[in-house]
């Protein structure tokens, strides 16, 4: 049974994916930051010599968490970007995904509007 059957309101992800390519120097501020707010994000690092990273925000912070970056965004070198290819190599992310009914990359064009 699925959350959505559990609750016919509750139609979205629990955990919306925010895909980021940083700085590399600005990965543990930007991660610290993050864990300083708790319960809105977890940080896993995708790939470390890209610098890509990925926030798992929890849906009802979603707005704190983009309110976040939007207030470092010219103190850290970033960019929201779209899923990455082989994002669901990690185990983790593979089941966020998958509970967004693989609209990861419709969440990230919602972002973008």
């Amino acid at each position: 049974m699925s959350r959505a059957d559990d609750n016919p309101a509750d139609t979205g992800p629990g955990v919306v994916p925010i895909f980021i390519e940083i700085a590399r120097r600005d990965i543990a501020l930007l991660k610290f930051l993050f864990e300083s707010y708790e319960g809105v994000a977890v940080i896993r690092t995708l790939d470390q010599r890209k610098a890509v990273i990925v926030a798992l925000v929890s849906r009802d912070f979603e707005d704190v968490a983009r309110g976040m970056l939007a207030s470092v965004r010219d103190s850290l070198t970033f960019r929201e970007i779209p899923p990455p290819s082989g994002a669901d190599d990690d185990w983790l992310l593979r089941y966020v995904i998958d509970d967004c009914g693989g609209k990861a990359g419709e969440i990230f064009q919602r972002s973008q509007s």
